[in-house]
């Protein structure tokens, strides 16, 4: 038996040795959802003409153009660098092995909560698909663990981003020649049932083991230069879509609290993407014009950059990169916002700091008989609300 002063000496080294270990991700695993605000890389190899897997795309990226549709990090990169990760989550059209243990991107560019959302541009992966695809990653999570339970243990503690819904008004509601929806829905019904089929897709991510998920509001999508240039405001935001982005964020925000009420197991939190932006200006000195720092293309529908063109030198002072999209510098801005509130307004009821700070007891980790027949209840998800067009 080991006298007292051995195991004191080997209490001292083990504290030694546990001193210099590198601290790793506060969370293991890092999972996105959402459109093109988050995309990496989903989208390279659809048949779409959403796609940025060319430059000028890329040109402050270290890997050049990847397919994010920005001149540098996504708002997905930094958080993930907040959050720890030493690489930033791969896309789930690449994602292999064990990197899945540490989180996957779904995002697709043009996506929506709503299936039909953004088809006229060509193939995406709509949030129900995504979800799906969430599914293909679980039960591969599943075989390296060894066992659903411990799958749902490992999954409970993960961060859950979800950016979408601006393509349910930009490249739905808002193109009429396309889509009925505006002629079916007033603009406060539309915000009611957009947010009643994000409710069920939230529901399934809670089915499938999620309990920490971070929820983005829309932003300024009237202020962007497409949206000013399509209706010739003259560089002023579009009052008309600003409303329909309170309406939605207001019933987002209200969603928070139902499923918050509904799931004592799990926290949601709203991240105000809409206030957050607004201060963007004045926290990063940039201006906001409209004027994108690339060349839009006409035939990429005046929001996506012409390939190969030289885009704008000073980009630290664009606020949009794109027609649509923000520059880096305003990614990091809102990214460090939504990690960590700088105002009481930027997160509701916290910021993704204490969302990965939170600790899940025992008896709030999802039993594994729950873990079963994911793909059964997904079928149903995606039959249970209202459905228009595309399939």
């Amino acid at each position: 038996m080991a006298s007292s002063r051995q195991l004191l000496i080997s209490y001292f080294l083990a504290s030694m040795a546990s001193s210099l270990v590198v601290a790793g991700p506060q969370v293991p695993c890092f999972f996105i959802f959402g459109d093109s605000t988050v995309d990496n890389g989903n989208n390279n190899g659809l048949a779409t003409s959403a796609k940025a897997n060319y430059t000028p795309y890329g040109v402050d990226f270290p890997d050049g153009p990847t397919g994010r549709f920005c001149n540098g990090k996504n708002i997905a990169d930094v958080i993930a660098e907040l959050l720890g990760f030493d690489s930033f989550i791969p896309p789930f059209a690449t994602a292999s092995g064990t990197t899945i243990l540490s989180g996957v991107n779904y995002g697709s560019g043009a996506a929506g909560i709503r299936d039909e959302t953004g088809q006229q541009l060509g193939e995406l992966i709509s949030m129900n698909k995504q979800l799906l695809n969430h599914q293909t990653s679980i039960s591969r999570i599943v075989k390296f663990l060894g066992s659903e339970e411990a799958a749902a243990k490992y999954l409970n503690k993960c961060i859950y981003a979800v950016a979408i819904g601006s393509n349910d008004y930009i490249n739905n509601y808002l193109l009429p020649k396309h889509y009925p929806t505006s002629h079916i829905y007033t603009p406060e019904e539309y915000a009611v049932v957009l947010t009643q089929q994000y409710s069920q897709q939230m529901r399934t991510l809670h089915r499938n083991g999620a309990r920490k998920v971070a929820l983005f509001g829309l932003g300024l999508i009237g202020c962007t230069p497409d949206e000013m240039a399509t209706y010739g405001t003259n560089g002023s935001c579009v009052t008309m879509i600003e409303d329909y982005v309170q309406m939605f964020n207001n019933r987002l925000k209200s969603l928070i609290d139902e499923l918050n009420g509904d799931f004592s197991d799990a926290k949601f939190v709203y991240i105000d993407s809409y206030e957050a932006s607004l201060s963007a200006a004045y926290g990063t000195g940039v201006s906001y014009t409209t004027t994108p720092c690339c060349h839009v293309s006409l035939s990429l529908g005046k929001a996506q950059c012409a390939p190969g063109t030289v885009p704008c030198s000073n980009r630290s002072s664009y606020a949009f990169w794109d027609g649509f999209h923000p520059t880096e510098i305003i990614n990091t801005y809102l990214g460090e916002r939504a990690y960590s509130a700088k105002s009481p307004y930027d997160a509701y009821p916290t910021d993704i700091k204490g969302l990965a700070e939170l600790q899940l007891g025992e008896d709030q980790i999802q039993p594994k008989d729950k873990l079963k027949n994911w793909r059964w209840s997904m079928i149903k998800s995606l039959f249970s609300g209202p459905m228009l067009g595309g399939f």
